[in-house]
């Protein structure tokens, strides 16, 4: 078993920036998401808004703690058509959370399990190890994803 972040805990000092964009093309989304993500961004996610004059537009929102600000305001500026940035801070609350191997037909496949009170109460399997297995063996993903969840399960029994 692989540690990440074992430790349930509280993260202060967090901030979400969010910009209103109704201007930008909205192909751009998926390469902005990579670059904040490179520059330190936690999370980082798009809403469809309908804005003022019913125009359609998205809203990026960016979470990162606050010594990344300047960061993400060099990506976002450069990036996107905003004009301006809202600021909104924020905690996060943080399950424990760890990498656990299983065994599968499509090889060992990993699952990350989240911890809440030193309990499991959820789990999912590595996106992307599932998706190259799907690839490789020529299955659909969804299948990939059961058989994953299902080993998961006979290791581990039902969540508390």
């Amino acid at each position: 078993m692989e540690h990440l972040h074992r430790q349930e805990h509280t993260d202060g000092g967090m901030v979400i920036l969010q910009a209103n964009l109704d201007d930008m093309n909205p192909e751009f989304t998926s390469y902005i998401t990579d670059l904040l993500l490179a520059a330190g961004a936690n999370d980082v996610y798009w809403i469809p808004i309908i804005m003022k004059k019913g125009r359609p537009g998205i809203m990026l929102n960016v979470l990162v703690g606050e010594e990344g600000i300047a960061a993400m305001e060099q990506v976002i500026f450069a990036e996107t058509t905003t004009l301006g940035l809202r600021y909104v801070r924020a905690e996060c609350h943080r399950l424990g959370r760890e990498f656990v191997r299983v065994e599968t037909r499509f090889g060992p496949m990993s699952v990350k399990v989240g911890y809440h009170g030193g309990k499991p109460v959820q789990f999912a399997p590595e996106f992307r190890e599932c998706e190259e297995a799907a690839r490789r063996f020529g299955v659909p993903l969804k299948e990939v994803y059961e058989e994953v969840r299902s080993r998961y399960r006979e290791l581990a029994g039902p969540l508390v």
